[in-house]
Formats: C-alpha cells, sequence, structure tokens
C-alpha cells in the first residue's frame, strides 16, 4: 500500500462519486438520508476497552477473507452480541469486494443494537450522505489521502448528519492533523452525539506489512480529547491487553475475525483481555 495505492484509491473513489452524482444529486441524496432513522449513537464500554468488529471480504495485504457460504447477517450479529461497540464494513468495490449494499444488509441485521460504519476511500461530502442513507453511524477518514479542508468539510457533513469520525492516522503529521481537525470540531455536547476518535494505522504504506510495535510508540503522541483506536495487526487476545494497557480505549479488528473460526469467542476474548489489562 504505497502512496501511489492512496492515490489510486482516491481516484476510483473520485470516479464512483462522479457516478452517483450524474444519477442522484446532492440535494436530493441529502433530503433522503435525512428522511431515514437516526442511526445507534457509538456508545463506549464504562469497563473501559471496546472493539469495532470489521467486515472485510478481501484484502490487498491478506487476499480473499470471505468463505463461499459467508453470512454477513450472522456475522454482524455476532459481533454485536458477543459486545463489540461498533461494525466496520468495508464498501471498496475494486480491491476489497465491498459495497454500500453490504452496509445497508449490516445496518438493517442489527437492528439498531450498534451503529455500522463505512470504511472506504471517502473523498466527497457526498460519500457521508451515501453512509447515511444507508443506516450507517459513522464514518472513516484517512487523513494523509486529502488536505486539511477536505478533511474539515468531511467531518462537518458527518457531524451534521449525527454520525461519529474515525480519523486515521499514520505518522506524526497526521496526528497533528487530528490535533487541529479536533480544535476546530463542534462543542462537546456535539461531539457526544457525533464524536471524533483518532486511530493509528501500523501497517507500513509500501510493503503492507503490519508493525505492531508501531502502535505503542503512537500511543503518547495521540490528542487527550478523544479516543484511541489501535488499526491492524491486532490478532489475539493478548494484543488487545497489550494495546490497552498502552492506553488505547478501542481496537478495530477486521482480518483476524474475519479468519477466525470463532469469531464470536474472538471478540469476547479480546474484550475480556483488554478490560482487565
Amino acid at each position: 500500500m504505497s502512496e501511489d495505492f492512496l492515490a489510486g484509491m482516491a481516484a476510483s473513489s473520485s470516479a464512483r462519486v462522479a457516478a452517483a452524482r450524474a444519477t442522484l444529486p446532492d440535494g436530493e441524496l441529502l433530503a433522503r438520508a435525512l428522511e431515514t432513522p437516526l442511526p445507534p449513537r457509538l456508545t463506549l464500554s464504562p469497563q473501559g476497552f471496546d472493539l469495532i468488529a470489521e467486515v472485510k471480504l478481501r484484502s490487498p495485504a491478506m487476499g480473499l477473507l470471505r468463505a463461499a457460504e459467508e453470512n454477513l447477517a450472522a456475522r454482524v450479529v455476532d459481533y454485536a452480541s458477543a459486545g463489540a461497540a461498533a461494525v466496520s464494513v468495508l464498501t471498496e468495490p475494486d480491491r476489497f469486494d465491498g459495497s454500500l449494499e453490504d452496509l445497508q444488509l449490516a445496518t438493517r441485521a442489527l437492528r439498531d443494537r450498534v451503529p455500522t460504519m463505512r470504511k472506504d476511500f471517502l473523498v466527497d461530502p457526498y460519500q457521508v450522505m451515501e453512509a447515511r442513507l444507508a443506516g450507517a453511524g459513522g464514518v472513516l477518514v484517512i487523513l494523509r489521502m486529502l488536505s486539511l479542508e477536505q478533511n474539515a468539510a468531511l467531518i462537518e457533513c458527518a457531524t451534521k448528519l449525527g454520525l461519529f469520525v474515525l480519523l486515521e492516522a499514520f505518522d506524526e503529521a497526521d496526528i497533528a492533523q487530528a490535533e487541529r481537525l479536533l480544535r476546530t470540531h463542534a462543542a462537546a455536547a456535539t461531539r457526544a452525539q457525533a464524536p471524533l476518535l483518532v486511530g493509528v494505522n501500523c501497517r507500513d504504506l509500501v510493503t503492507l506489512q503490519v508493525m505492531p510495535g508501531r502502535l505503542e510508540q503512537m500511543a503518547p503522541l495521540l490528542p487527550r480529547d478523544a479516543p484511541h483506536v489501535a488499526e491492524s495487526g491486532v490478532v489475539s487476545a493478548t494484543d488487545a491487553g497489550r494495546l490497552s494497557a498502552a492506553g488505547y480505549d478501542l481496537a478495530l479488528v477486521g482480518g483476524a475475525l474475519m479468519r477466525a473460526v470463532d469469531a464470536l469467542q474472538l471478540v469476547r476474548a479480546m474484550l475480556a483481555a483488554g478490560r482487565t489489562a
């Protein structure tokens, strides 16, 4: 996953926006999105550690993750039943085999238990409105892919629609941008309704290799006024306990859960380890 990879993902994402906008203009999309019921809010456990459990059908780093008989509805219900605070759904179609239909399916299956989060290479507020129309309660924003102003526009749209935002950082420069965005975000009362989370993705952008130690290295640099999310490299209960002890409030777990023989049990084990660390 090089910088060229991110540039390519941004270009294909922009093309998807243009195609969708030609069929459904922004104003009509916004009106439809606002007509949908409010998604459930992201609620973090008082026990101190949570999971965002992910549906990821394919990964450029790990290949195909979905079994032929995969039942996505049953999977997301298992995630929620095991205690996940939210369910992340990949909607990028070309490299991850995702779709907005997967997000809609997950939202319907959860029946307001926990919010879903659209995970994609978002480049335009239009896609935030698409997420809300599909029933999502949150979106991912990859900080280094866009400018500060573009990221601020995504956050502003999400806040107006009542969606939480996970700001994904890779390095110190991204964290500095996250701090600036947090300072200009809405008042504390609005944050409670549409909070910002700051995550660290420890996957190297060139080699695709996970660098687990980077999560601990970056933890002290993260802003104090936002929940911290560990992304990538969390594959076991031991990892969850280690990262909780390092100061992370949540972990985003995808590939490990998709490959697990018993994803429900792995969610429970990770939560237990994170909450006793």
